[in-house]
């Protein structure tokens, strides 16, 4: 049975590459989460021995090195990261702490681990890195961004992912070691942390509560539907080339306030009982410092080289998330009844 390290693998994007794999039966997995606040151990399979979760931090070297010795996977996808524009904006510190210096330490305990490999282990293995379109900057009206595309974050989120992408790209042309790199496009689905744009605008559509659209709405994102982007990188971890990157997108451009009325219909459809009507609820409010206009994935390369191409239609991705989250009111309350609880983040500017 093949082994695969997965970090981060408690998060929203982590736990859906955990779920769709264990599903096949065919790896074991040994998932790495540190459990703060965006990581729920509601949202990953039971363990057993096929999946193995270990609480700990990427930043913890030796830890790594522990399960890196303990379990000799033949692959790392490294999803553990800070990854909320907002919260970056009110406190940087976690994500310099985490995206650039938790995937130094990772990166080398990786290498040392790889280059102690007999030939054929070396051959095999894949350290395959999870990151953001963001790290490209802002889109005008036209254009895509490509693999070629010069780097320009604007956030700390995205400077501090743009670094660790950097850091991932040195070990393997310094090193030599056999790194994958992905840039993907805004994730939306089942199991989301409440924070980001789809769940929280779900959530108080449901309660009756204001739905906070940045600025004037008309931000662009190009959305995939999390299980696209996790069989995305099960195909880049399987027929990618070493030292390359690939963009993940899912075709599907959307203004913020498309997106928030999108939501308004489907929740208005399935709750045909709320005493309110779900647009009524849309309050603009003032746009977050450093908001990128535009966002937009090129995935040609992915598609031609590797035959991945998104397959999960907006309706449908949307009505299947809405309708989870009506359908899961345990799961919310088990991850809003602590620190976070809907309010606005984000508003520092400068600090």
């Amino acid at each position: 049975m093949k082994t695969v390290l997965v970090t981060g693998g408690a998060g929203f994007i982590g736990s859906c590459f955990v779920r769709h794999w264990a599903r096949t039966g065919d790896t074991r997995i040994i998932n790495l989460d540190a459990l703060t606040y965006a990581g729920n151990p509601d949202s990953i399979p039971d363990t057993n021995e096929d999946h193995i979760f270990v609480r700990g931090s990427i930043g913890d070297r030796e830890l790594v090195t522990k399960l890196l010795t303990m379990y000799r996977p033949e692959a790392i996808v490294n999803f553990a990261a800070e990854s909320h524009v907002d919260r970056s904006i009110d406190g940087p510190g976690a994500f310099i702490e985490t995206n650039i210096t938790g995937t130094y330490q990772l990166l080398d305990a990786c290498l040392e681990y790889w280059k102690q490999c007999g030939e054929d282990e070396k051959a095999q293995f894949r350290f395959l890195h999870v990151s953001t379109d963001e790290v490209y900057g802002s889109l005008g009206e036209t254009g895509l961004f490509t693999e070629d595309t010069p780097y320009a974050p604007n956030s700390p989120y995205s400077a501090s992912k743009a670094s660790s992408d950097h850091l991932v790209r040195a070990w393997h042309h310094t090193y030599g070691l056999p790194t994958l790199i992905t840039n993907c496009s805004n994730n939306y689905g089942p199991y989301q942390f409440p924070e980001k744009l789809i769940p929280l605008v779900t959530l108080n559509a449901i309660a009756g509560k204001p739905l906070p659209v940045y600025g004037d709405g008309t931000n662009v994102r190009d959305w995939l539907f999390v299980e696209d982007h996790c069989s995305a990188i099960r195909t880049v971890l399987k027929r990618g080339c070493e030292g390359e990157t690939y963009n993940v997108g899912g075709d599907c451009e959307r203004t913020n306030i498309d997106i928030v009325r999108a939501i308004c219909r489907t929740v208005n459809r399935l709750l045909p009982n709320l005493q309110h009507n779900c647009e009524e609820l849309i309050t603009f409010v003032k746009d977050r410092p450093g908001h990128d206009k535009r966002y937009a994935i090129d995935a040609s390369k992915i598609k031609s080289s590797l035959d991945w191409n998104p397959i999960v239609r907006f309706d449908d991705g949307i009505n299947e998330t809405v309708q989870w989250y009506i359908d899961n009111p345990t799961w919310v309350n088990r991850v809003t009844d602590g620190s976070y609880q809907g309010e606005r983040l984000g508003m520092t500017n400068g600090s």
